[in-house]
């Protein structure tokens, strides 16, 4: 059973830096993707970035490029978040995510099939 932890998120303010870490337990498969997803109060759940742990592929959405940065540790199995330039905009609650038998890649169809979740951190950005 694979399973994600998040951490680092808290209260900045707009223009501020923030890093999210997620940790993967219990992974096997050496080729995977992870993905970093979120939502914000009224708005269905968003595609933030993706990274491919093989290769490193990485995609992300228009409204973060160029201030986000996803990163990865094949070592300790952790995927970071960068998160610079903040906007109110971005405040969401950050989930991690992956799938159970490593078989994702960072396709735009992949994005609609992650299915093991991290519980996520919430991110709130102040004007």
């Amino acid at each position: 059973q694979v399973q994600l932890v998040e951490s680092g998120g808290g209260l900045v303010q707009a223009g501020d830096s923030l890093r999210l870490s997620c940790a993967a337990s219990g992974r096997t498969e050496s080729s995977y993707a992870m993905a970093w997803f979120r939502q914000a109060p009224g708005k269905e759940r968003e595609g933030v970035s993706c990274i491919s742990m093989d290769h490193g592929h990485t995609t992300y959405s228009d409204s973060v490029k160029g201030r986000f940065t996803i990163s990865k540790d094949n070592v300790k199995g952790v995927v970071y978040l960068q998160m610079n330039s903040l906007k109110p905009e971005d405040t969401a609650v950050y989930y991690c995510a992956t799938d159970q038998w490593g078989l994702l890649s960072c396709s735009d169809s992949d994005m609609n099939a992650f299915d093991t979740w991290g519980r996520g951190t919430l991110v709130t950005v102040s004007s």
